[in-house]
């Protein structure tokens, strides 16, 4: 039986996880859960590094995945101390238990640990983080790699995937903009042209995350930086308007072409996605297929619901 430690199942990407690695035989996974716990998720605040203990010691995985974080650069801006506590300490008590076990601790980063200025970015390029959330991120990197007797940094950029509201993700979070906007009354929404984002599907992550912990169940564990990304580039104007024509929507929508976010964000942090590559290790779902499933499956939950 090999066991896999999930923290923060219940997330965009935990609940991709958690779908993902459930279907693997001979695999048992124990998910926690903090915002949205349920009797299928074990409650935990990563925060609380004695119960953080007693987790590791009970479950005694094989494997732990952190999927838990805050990734709200406004948030973190405004609460570097709650980014801290959840984007480094709790990585590094995680990974201090894991040890006991001999377990390989998987950390998520992200891509705001690099200034964007010279993409693409390497697994081994020097990170330069322009805000508070790329910060902590690498703080927590640097916690991950110092601690964990084996270990490794997943960076991610923009994530999307099945959702259970409108602003769990930056991609679909533009949809109640778009919608305002649409028809002959609608009031035109102003959407960013400046940055470069890589929207990266979460099913898609964890087919990669799957196969990572593949590789360590057969003792060829990846350790250190590894990197994965979708392969379309768009801003979100672009995004916007690809969402406009899934929803069928005549959305007003006018591209802004200078940065207007308060919290500074880079311009193109694409990341480099060959280390893994190199490993047969990957999967890709176009942006028009993948956003339309999402936004079908959303929409006739919500029927459901009425």
């Amino acid at each position: 039986m090999f066991k896999v430690a999930l923290i923060g199942g219940s997330g965009l990407l935990g609940r991709a996880l958690k779908n993902e690695l459930e279907c693997q035989a001979g695999w048992q996974i124990v998910a926690t859960a903090f915002s949205r716990p349920s009797s299928q998720m074990v409650a935990l605040d990563v925060r609380d590094s004695l119960a953080v203990e007693r987790f590791i010691e009970h479950v005694a995985p094989d494997a732990v995945v952190i999927a838990a974080a805050e990734r709200r650069p406004d948030v973190c801006e405004r609460d570097p101390a709650l980014a801290g506590a959840l984007n480094v300490d709790a990585v590094r008590t995680i990974a201090r238990a894991a040890n006991r076990h001999d377990a390989w601790t998987l950390s998520i980063s992200t891509d705001y640990v690099f200034d964007g200025t010279q993409p693409p970015y390497r697994h081994d390029s020097t990170p330069a983080p322009l805000n508070a959330y790329g910060q902590s991120k690498l703080e927590g990197e640097r916690a991950l790699t110092e601690t964990a007797d084996r270990g490794c940094v997943l960076r991610l950029p923009l994530l999307y995937g099945p959702i259970i509201n409108w602003s769990e993700s930056a991609v679909t979070s533009l949809v109640p903009a778009i919608a305002a906007s649409a028809g002959p009354d609608g009031q035109a929404a102003t959407m960013d042209a400046w940055a470069i984002r890589y929207p990266t599907f979460t099913p898609d992550v964890a087919v990669v995350i799957r196969q990572m912990l593949e590789r360590h169940s057969c003792r060829e564990t990846i350790s250190g930086i590894a990197q994965w990304s979708g392969d379309e580039p768009m801003n979100k104007y672009q995004i916007a308007m690809r969402l406009a024509e899934a929803l069928q929507l005549e959305a007003h929508l006018t591209p802004q072409r200078t940065p207007t976010d308060a919290t500074p964000r880079p311009h193109n942090c694409h990341l480099a996605s060959s280390r893994l590559e190199a490993l047969g290790i990957g999967r890709r779902t176009p942006f028009d297929i993948a956003i339309r499933q999402v936004l079908a499956a959303y929409l006739r939950g919500e029927e459901q619901r009425l």
